[in-house]
């Protein structure tokens, strides 16, 4: 290993910065060897219709045009088949699936499967066109009897063709990977509720119109290392908090089990998807808290769409992970066929139900909800890096169980949802993110004054850069009840609908997802009028004389802040805050509340 490590280091530093990845791969931990009955699903390199990444010995993967190509013809060949364009990303490459389906009943359960939305973890596109390819010509089109499946190969398309072998150094091939981000630098998998892209709003709006029973959104995991090859989770799994409990409960009941039992026939290692307390001590426990809804799973919850995260571990073998992938999506598919009528019933459940409150944060819990039995580990050691002057983890491959605590949170600030909320006309972005979303509302035609609770933040402050924004990091939230005219073209939200808690993440000023949180409301921010000193100062001294509240209330503030004392500027402020003069819409969140009677 530590001539691997020096040839490495050699050839990082022997390699212009602007130029290809360096020859020798990044040092990865050993590998525990792996077979598996899913391997017979590969195709010899002959086969008229193997797809790039069997030919390749799952060496690389088809670019974006290759991709497409191949799919063209395969539709062309089978009337099983449907291409359809959804959407274009910024670039002008166009957002396709393929849809397979045969005629049957008029609604049968959908699955859609969702690869690339990081584009660099793409073991959901071969896996797909490897299983397309089998149902449409290789006898295994007996799955859509009594289902239908959706699969989008390339969900970040741009991000897709900023391929490269160094894009990716935690991940074990393809040597090709693509990259995480947009060509706008946005991250898909943050913009699920904001719908600042126009590859989600495609998406979105194309879901919208699916109406899927079922969505896989398929990723490789990065972090620690264990013997898990495929790995997933979902709110609700065994007990987990869920917003919609019926959906949780069904999949926990149905889909862990079948997934489960599916991967390890095939000779796979299937797992709980764990986020690791400590990731330089795996041992100390996992968490499995709820997501928020900028991630597929949190918006699938609040959106009453099942949603099911697949993380591939990254540091297994690229061939290893793809036939995991076709194993999961199969069987996904087949158990839609034979028991999606039950979780219709349960989507069907959430939907009609109309939740009083809805749980915006939550806070760790020190009991652990369960423990997983001999969780199949990899032994570690650590060594002293002279680069991190720190003991930093090495990975051994080889076998370590131990037990492990998977911990989950409790509510932290759970809001009592209002009767509506009202948006202003003057915010039409916002207004077109509830149409995208499929939130119902009511829009007036004419002004209308209402009486409403609303919110100012009093010590509201910016936090870094994300995502395209610069979100609010810190704010307190004082609710007060105001009259407040809308204008014609303003929106009332009721929180009586399917999707009232989608509703409530997005408008809910405490929401720490909210289009408040993301700061889409900066114009609140800003002060406009102001009094000059000639006019604040003698009308300060009057209101001190005539006040002796205010004059306690001021002298207090003096003893309290020295630095306020010894600002002249500040002192005025303070006063010009207490006069009518003062803008009363600095710092008011303008979407109002309508309590309920």
């Amino acid at each position: 290993m530590r001539r691997v490590l020096t040839a490495f280091a050699a050839a990082v530093f022997a390699t212009p910065l602007a130029a290809q990845a360096p020859v020798v791969p990044a040092p990865l931990p050993p590998l525990i060897p792996w077979s598996g009955a899913s391997e017979r699903l590969i195709v010899p390199a002959a086969d008229p219709w193997v797809t790039h990444a069997e030919r390749a010995g799952f060496a690389t993967t088809p670019d974006y045009a290759q991709t497409r190509a191949w799919l063209d013809r395969l539709v062309a060949a089978s009337p099983l088949l449907k291409l359809e364009v959804f959407g274009r990303t910024p670039q002008g490459r166009e957002l396709y699936a393929i849809r397979a389906s045969k005629p049957g009943p008029a609604r049968k359960p959908l699955l859609v499967a969702q690869a690339g939305i990081h584009a660099g973890e793409i073991d959901g596109k071969d896996a797909g066109m490897m299983l397309l390819r089998d149902i449409a010509l290789r006898g295994k089109d007996r799955l859509l009897n009594n289902a239908d499946l959706v699969f989008v190969p390339i969900f970040n398309a741009d991000g897709h063709e900023r391929s490269a072998a160094t894009n990716r150094p935690n991940q074990r091939g393809p040597d090709n990977q693509g990259w995480r981000t947009t060509a706008q630098n946005l991250n898909l998998n943050r913009d699920y509720l904001k719908g600042d892209t126009p590859e989600m709003r495609a998406m979105r709006a194309y879901l919208n119109r699916l109406d899927p029973t079922l969505i896989l959104d398929l990723h490789v995991s990065d972090g620690v290392d264990y013997e898990y090859d495929i790995t997933f989770t979902f709110p609700g799994w065994m007990g987990s908090p869920s917003h919609s409990p019926a959906i949780g409960g069904w999949l926990d009941a149905h889909y862990r089990p079948a997934i489960t039992a599916a991967l390890a026939k095939a000779g796979h290692v299937p797992g709980l998807y764990v986020e690791a307390i400590d990731p330089r001590n795996l041992a100390k426990g996992a968490t499995l808290s709820p997501d928020q809804p900028r991630y597929s799973t949190g918006y699938g919850e609040l959106a009453r769409q099942p949603t099911v995260l697949v993380e591939t571990h990254s540091l297994k073998p690229y061939r290893q992970r793809v036939l995991g992938t076709y194993i999961l999506v199969e069987e996904s598919l087949r158990l839609l066929g034979a028991k999606g009528a039950g979780l219709g019933q349960a989507i069907a459940q959430d939907r009609a139900s109309r939740p009083s409150t809805s749980v915006l944060t939550w806070k760790p819990l020190d009991k652990p909800l369960f423990t997983i039995r001999n969780f199949r580990g990899v032994a570690q050691d650590t060594y002293r890096s002279a680069a991190s002057g720190r003991d930093e983890v090495r990975w051994l491959g080889r076998r370590a169980s131990f037990d492990l605590p998977v911990y989950i949170a409790q509510p932290d600030f759970v809001a009592t949802l209002p009767a509506a909320w009202w948006v202003p006309a003057t915010k039409p972005e916002v207004i077109d993110l509830l149409k995208l979303h499929g939130i119902a509302f009511e829009q007036i035609a004419a002004p209308r004054t209402v009486t409403l609770d609303m919110v100012r933040l009093s010590g509201p402050k910016l936090g870094a850069a994300n995502e395209g924004h610069v979100p609010l990091s810190a704010a307190a939230y004082v609710h007060a009840p105001r009259t407040e005219t809308y204008p014609a073209g303003s929106v009332r939200v009721p929180s009586d609908q399917p999707l009232g808690l989608l509703a409530a993440a997005m408008l809910e000023p405490e929401s720490p997802d909210s289009l408040l949180a993301w700061n889409f409301y900066p114009e609140i921010l800003q002060r406009t009028e102001y009094m000059e000193g000639y006019v604040i100062a003698p009308l300060a001294d009057a209101m001190l004389e005539a006040n002796p509240n205010l004059r306690a209330e001021f002298e207090a503030k003096l003893a309290a802040d020295p630095k306020f004392a010894a600002d002249g500027n500040a002192r005025l402020a303070w006063f010009y805050e207490r006069t009518p003069y003062y803008d009363a819409r600095f710092l008011l969140y303008p979407v109002g509340r309508e309590l309920k009677p």
